[in-house]
């Protein structure tokens, strides 16, 4: 007889001031840390959590997901009675996942709990919120092992949307893409980079093909009709050989697939802005972080030019920069804020220097001794204010400079919004270069009609 498995993410609401959360941490990707200052011109998305669908997939027990459930939405699914109970939660939503496990003592004491997410690396977790196991780095193989079954057996791909409750200016907008997880982790160890910690400075394929991804985007259009995918992997490109099988059998089967992706500066010139085009890529994350601490991914790459270039052919960029580094004072943090700024990308991320528990960041700060432990976790994100001590900065004055580099970027460039249209059009114009059929077929897939589906970026559409 299986067993039954429960994941859930944290419950809501979200972005208030309440007794579990503060009103700047916001449930939004975009809006919360690209567009927030651009008003009525924020790009307003709402996304999954992935993993839990991702594990739930690759089970052979019974497994629901509650994602973004009310807490009594949480406890009515807790009376049906699982084995299992997995919560997922990062370190803002701390109180919230220990509440969540006073809840499941209290409804299903027979339960299990389990905690996941990049929360289990606060130090001393284990005493902190009741559970009976701890789940770090990779799920899938982790939860199998926990129920018994064979850890190593191949990967399933859940078919799921990329993001819902999409607006842009106010208006609904319906945008047909899929999400595509080929695998986790990243090996470039960036001090303060949570991901790369918590699956241990290495990559984790899912999906070792590019034939197994392609399958993948075959059966989402199948199904749901996906031609554009958000892939979740934090350097897709590192592994240029799956990349390469994937685009020639795009190119064997006519398909026009489009891929938004992250990628580090270094890959990106390896691969090349004419196989970005061929691959459908319409939009990079590219993590430009600073002028004063060059990291390996962008030593010796000229990201303004490279930035240039990808949006002469099309493919929308957004930089990411951080603030608050030893290096700045009042004079040097602007020095960033303009370098980044002056890359000209579509999109910008600003976030201040965060020492996330499990980074090596972390741990350098905690040694030295200046990490401020009294601020509460939920503050602990990076679009409010700073959570240690900086030699020029107070918190108060950490949240003000955050907010007025928003505003700079967008009072410098206007929306991004416009600023990605601007993108397209120049791409369809580069486009005209290409004179075999399938990049014709690209251009045309630009801006005009095809099959009746597909018409420019984004298709509008009323509320029913």
């Amino acid at each position: 007889m299986f067993v039954k498995v429960l994941l859930s993410s944290v419950f809501g609401p979200y972005g208030v001031d309440d007794a579990y959360g503060r009103k700047e941490n916001v449930m939004e990707l975009l809006h919360n840390q690209v567009t927030r200052e651009q008003g009525l011109f924020s790009l307003r998305f709402y996304h999954h959590s992935f993993g839990l669908y991702f594990i739930a997939e690759n089970l052979h027990a019974p497994t629901a997901v509650l994602d973004f459930p009310s807490e009594q939405r949480f406890i009515k699914e807790l009376r049906k009675g699982y084995d299992y109970v997995g919560i997922s939660f990062i370190v803002p939503n701390f109180i919230k996942a220990k509440r969540m496990a006073e809840l499941v003592r209290e409804h299903a004491p027979a339960s299990r709990i389990v905690l996941g997410g990049h929360g289990t690396s606060i130090p001393g977790i284990e005493r902190m919120i009741e559970h009976d196991h701890l789940c770090r780095g990779e799920g899938v193989k982790w939860f199998r092992r926990l129920l018994g079954e064979d850890p190593d057996r191949p990967f399933k791909h859940p078919v799921l949307s990329s993001a819902f409750g999409r607006r842009i200016l106010g208006a609904p907008v319906k945008f047909d893409t899929g999400i595509l997880i080929p695998g986790v982790g990243c090996p470039n160890g960036c001090r303060f980079c949570c991901t790369s910690h918590f699956f241990e400075k290495k990559y984790t394929p899912y999906f070792s093909s590019g034939k197994e991804l392609f399958d993948i985007c075959e059966q989402m259009e199948h199904e749901l009709g996906y031609e554009e995918f958000g892939v979740l992997d934090e350097n897709f490109l590192k592994q240029p050989e799956r990349a390469h099988e994937l685009l020639q059998l795009m190119e064997e089967h006519g398909k026009l697939y489009r891929f938004s992706i992250f990628s580090s500066a270094e890959t990106i010139a390896q691969v090349g802005v004419d196989f970005l085009n061929r691959l459908g890529v319409c939009l990079i994350w590219i993590g430009a972080e600073s002028k004063y601490e060059m990291y390996e991914k962008n030593r010796g790459i000229a990201l303004k030019p490279m930035i240039r270039e990808l949006r002469d052919n099309g493919i929308s960029v957004l930089a990411s920069g951080i603030l608050f580094l030893e290096q700045h004072d009042k004079e040097t943090i602007w020095d960033d804020i303009k370098y980044v700024v002056d890359l000209e990308s579509d999109l910008v991320q600003f976030m201040q220097l965060g020492p996330a528990p499990g980074t090596a960041l972390y741990q350098d700060y905690d040694e030295k001794g200046i990490l401020t432990k009294d601020v509460p976790f939920e503050e602990q994100h990076g679009q409010h204010h700073i959570w240690f001590e900086h030699p020029h900065f107070s918190p108060e004055e950490s949240a003000r400079y955050l907010r007025e580099a928003f505003r700079y970027d967008y009072d410098t460039q206007g929306s991004s919004l416009l600023r990605m249209l601007d993108t397209i059009i120049r791409g369809y114009r580069n486009l005209a270069r290409y004179d075999d059929p399938y990049m014709v077929k690209r251009r045309e897939g630009v801006l005009c009609e095809d099959d009746g589906r597909r018409s420019f970026p984004w298709r509008w559409h009323r509320r029913s």
